[in-house]
């Protein structure tokens, strides 16, 4: 049998092993060694002599190796402290007492507490069995349909792997070769939109058939108020903003409220009318961080270049000045009268007399001695023509036998190789050669470019500001305001206590996802460190809440130990199964075998993507990327596919290895921790539709693919 041959049943067995139930890491390196072992045999060498036992060592240490995947075991750290610290259960019932009159209120706040908990953790698992336990029982108790309880969570829960920070784009910026930052910039929009198609889903099926979401009773949907707090309500006026501003200016009614478990102070009425402007503060920073990054932050290399700019056009007159200034008559000179209008030129020696100048009397002549003195030759004579001597180390001559019928300046050629100027020309003003130093810098310029050097020229990479950013951030403006005037319109007590629980529940968590991505995103800090923030942020955010022990963080570290164990074994396979398999030629046979098909770019795209769509049902996205991923990414070059646009296709596409019966992991996550009645098949019929969804959104990130571009493009250039 051929090497292509053995590389071929390599890659089949690997899929007919895995669906065996054996260890997928394992079973990538036990593969690698057997057909490595055959493509190195040598009948002469001894077996333990076999060149492939040296490539399991090399490739062991290259994984280990990778500054890349040392951000994994800190971001699943992060994610296993918050998951086993138990942050969600106020989160779900804040955020469902927010949305309590959207349709579908349960469902829709299922699937945003699965998204940015996702986003914080980025661990599938983790996210579909803790969501499924808090809301799983409570949707099914208020009459949901079942399909709509289990799509909502297996769905939503799936989106950790997408949005970052995710291991899974770790993952394949190892396997690919591409930057970590820029993936994760891409994969923003697409994630968010992704998400957003999800909640349009779910709020329309509720609006067409509001049986399968029945209204919550109105006692689910109050939320309770403090005394104090309906005190001063009572006291100033229904809307509460306006009562704690009274309150503020005339605080003795709101003093003097006879409660006894607790004393109302002026600091304690700022304090809660701070927590009323806590939206008023949000879309400030938020606002203001926008303008700041795109009119200012991101503009400092332009300015700098534009004063650059400024500097050097001013620079060729300053020069000029002090050329002109810089000839004088030698010591001893006789005095003239009236100084000849002679212009002395400061580049390459050359002097020139203006042409019709008028000699009143004979001028004499200057030459240039060995030493670069100026001296007054004797024996002058009356003509008025400005000659030069040529010095002994080559100066500037006039031709012999030259006309000079009026005092023109003649530039002779020196000894080096200068321009000679034709009689009767007028002079230049560009030094010689100039135009040649000009030329060479331009060629030296383009060589760089063609070498890959970039972009030589001193224009800052930097994107200038979109025309359009003033008019949309006025746009936004206005309608930041109006959105906050229709919410302060019918602000009362109940809406500060749930606004009081969002921001005690929701706002650390948003605080710490918005500060790791930003760091990454800006330039600030790497992934590993910004893993590192997010991890510490995690520990503080569960010792703030008070409910991380030490059991409970030792859990933590055992399975991020485990996970990450995993992830490398997982790598060490990938990289021994990756070299046997190219070989022993099946790379360049399976390259040969798609190019002989002569596909267009689109062709191959959507080739590429069905066949990583239909591997998502038996295997998980860990095998799919580790295997098949390197595959395809060769042939990307020759088809002109940006890396950064596919393997962002390739994130949303293994949502459905997520949602894809048989082996849909999210729905065995789900089904053992729901109620016995519910089945795996209406878990799966729930998942379905969002397949559809996720096939929806691979089309429009192709037709539209500035949505995957574009961030990436002006955070860090083309």
């Amino acid at each position: 049998m051929s090497d292509p041959a053995l590389g071929l049943m390599m890659l089949s067995l690997i899929i007919v092993v895995i669906m065996l139930g054996f260890p997928t890491a394992f079973t990538l390196m036990g593969l690698g060694m057997v057909f490595g072992f055959a493509a190195f045999y040598d009948p002469g060498t001894p077996w333990l002599d076999n060149r492939v036992f040296n490539l399991i060592v090399q490739r062991t240490f290259g994984a280990m190796n990778n500054d890349v995947l040392i951000s994994i075991p800190l971001f699943v750290l992060m994610g296993y402290v918050m998951e086993r610290g138990a942050l969600v259960d106020k989160m779900f019932h804040s955020v469902q007492l927010a949305f309590r009159n959207v349709p579908g209120s349960l469902a829709v706040a299922t699937l945003i507490i699965c998204t940015f908990w996702g986003i914080a953790s980025g661990l599938v698992g983790a996210v579909v069995v803790l969501m499924g336990v808090i809301a799983m029982r409570p949707m099914l108790n208020a009459g949901y349909d079942t399909r709509l309880a289990a799509g909502v969570i297996t769905a939503g829960g799936t989106l950790g792997i997408l949005i970052p920070p995710s291991v899974m784009i770790i993952v394949y910026a190892a396997v690919a070769g591409q930057s970590v930052v820029k993936l994760y910039a891409a994969a923003m929009l697409p994630g968010f939109f992704l998400a957003f198609l999800y909640l349009v889903y779910v709020i329309g099926w509720v609006m067409i058939n509001p049986k399968i979401a029945p209204k919550l009773p109105e006692e689910q949907t109050r939320a309770p108020v403090q005394a104090w707090v309906q005190h001063i309500a009572d006291q100033y006026s229904p809307l509460f903003l306006v009562a704690l501003v009274k309150a503020l200016l005339s605080p003795g009614r709101a003093t003097r409220s006879g409660l006894a478990h607790i004393r109302i102070t002026w600091g304690l009425l700022l304090r809660t009318f701070l927590m009323a402007l806590v939206p008023v503060f949000t879309a400030l920073a938020c606002l203001g961080a926008a303008y700041w990054y795109v009119v200012i932050h991101s503009q400092a290399d332009n300015n700098a270049a534009a004063a650059a700019a400024v500097a050097q056009a001013a620079a060729p007159a300053t020069d000029a000045v002090i050329a002109n200034a810089g000839v004088q008559d030698p010591p001893g000179a006789p005095a003239v009268a009236e100084p000849p209008p002679v212009a002395a030129k400061a580049a390459k020696g050359g002097l020139e007399e203006p042409p019709g100048a008028a000699a009143p009397e004979p001028v004499a002549k200057v030459a240039k001695s060995s030493k670069g003195g100026l001296e007054e030759p004797s024996g002058t004579t009356p003509e008025p023509v400005a000659a030069t001597a040529k010095a002994p180390k080559g100066g500037l001559e006039e031709p012999p036998g030259a006309a000079a019928p009026e005092p023109v300046a003649k530039v002779a050629k020196s000894s080096k190789g200068g321009l000679e100027e034709p009689p009767g020309a007028k002079g230049a003003d560009v030094p010689p050669g100039a135009e040649e130093s000009t030329g060479k810098r331009h060629k030296s310029a383009d060589t760089l470019q063609e070498l890959g050097d970039g972009d030589v020229s001193e224009a800052p990479h930097t994107e200038p500001v979109p025309p359009g950013f003033y008019i949309g951030f006025w746009i936004a403006c206005a309608l930041t305001v109006a959105l906050l005037l229709y919410y302060y319109r019918s602000f009362d007590a109940e809406q500060y206590e749930i606004l009081n629980m969002l921001t005690r529940s929701v706002m650390p968590l948003g605080i710490l996802t918005f500060v790791v991505l930003a760091v990454i995103l800006f330039g600030i800090t790497t992934a590993t460190e910004s893993a590192a923030v997010g991890a510490a942020g995690a520990f503080l955010m569960a010792w703030q809440s008070g409910t991380l022990d030490f059991e409970k963080t030792k859990q933590a570290v055992f399975l991020t130990a485990k996970t990450t164990s995993m992830v490398c074994w997982l790598f060490v396979g990938s990289a021994l199964f990756s070299s046997v398999f190219a070989i022993l030629g099946g790379q360049s046979l399976v390259e040969q075998w798609v190019l002989s098909f002569d596909l267009s770019p689109l062709q191959f795209m959507l080739l590429s993507q069905v066949i990583i769509f239909v591997l998502g049902w038996p295997l998980e996205w860990t095998e799919i990327i580790v295997i098949f991923v390197p595959i395809f990414l060769p042939m990307l070059t020759h088809f002109g596919i940006d890396p950064i646009l596919w393997g962002t296709m390739v994130f949303v596409n293994l949502q459905a290895a997520f949602l894809s019966p048989p082996v849909a992991m999210s729905a065995f996550y789900l089904k053992g921790v729901s109620p016995p009645h519910v089945t795996i098949n209406q878990i799966f019929a729930g998942m379905m539709p969002y397949m559809y969804i996720v096939i929806m959104c691979l089309a429009i990130m192709y037709v539209w693919p500035g949505m995957t571009l574009w961030l990436p493009q002006y955070l860090y250039g083309a």
